[in-house]
């Protein structure tokens, strides 16, 4: 299984990008999200990739961010939404909107993605919110009583959207728990993510 690829950016085109390793180039599916945040043509690039095999062929699919990764093995996991459909979402909203739009149950922001669907929006908020809450009832996790997160909404949100991008209850809260409770949702969640990543 290919974790990363690292290389000299050598094409990019629509949700595509191409990655020049040790003289091979590799042609990453992509995001209009990660696409954005590429360093210019001929620049060392990094996508952290999955690996995508069918019957049909064999296709590379990489983020320039962890947690984009993460939310489009998330997607894939749900009822009828394949590569194309995760990277129409990813495509719209960065990952922590997206962690947001399903802590929240918000389809209609997940449903402006082109192609998707108000239906499909809908499947995906259920079908995340139910294994991540199946994940939490069978490792015996509940909801732990943080008072930052009952005297401000945004805190509570951004604790749950950060479970959806994969971390623990006890992880969230002990990364929004440090921040200031006025930032925006958004805010707190990129924060967190960033203190969680050792990265403050």
């Amino acid at each position: 299984m290919l974790y990363s690829v690292r290389g000299k950016l050598i094409h990019i085109e629509n949700n595509l990008a191409v990655v020049e390793c040790a003289g091979v180039g590799y042609a990453v599916r992509t995001s209009a999200v990660s696409i954005a945040r590429l360093p210019a043509m001929g620049e060392e690039a990094l996508f952290y990739t999955y690996l995508h095999v069918t019957e049909a062929g064999i296709d590379l699919f990489g983020f320039t961010d962890q947690s984009e990764l993460n939310c489009f093995k998330m997607l894939l996991g749900v009822t009828r939404v394949g590569p194309r459909a995760a990277l129409s979402v990813l495509s719209s909203v960065t990952a922590e909107q997206f962690a947001l739009a399903v802590a929240s149950g918000d389809a209609k922001t997940l449903s402006r993605a082109p192609g998707l669907g108000m239906k499909t929006a809908q499947r995906i908020i259920l079908e995340l919110k139910d294994k991540i809450s199946k994940e939490q009832a069978a490792a015996g996790i509940s909801m732990p009583d943080i008072p930052i997160a009952s005297a401000s909404s945004n805190a509570g949100e951004a604790i749950n959207a950060l479970v959806v991008l994969g971390y623990t209850q006890s992880e969230a809260a002990a990364a929004v728990t440090k921040l200031d409770p006025s930032l925006s949702v958004e805010e707190l969640i990129k924060k967190a993510l960033q203190a969680l990543a050792g990265l403050n």
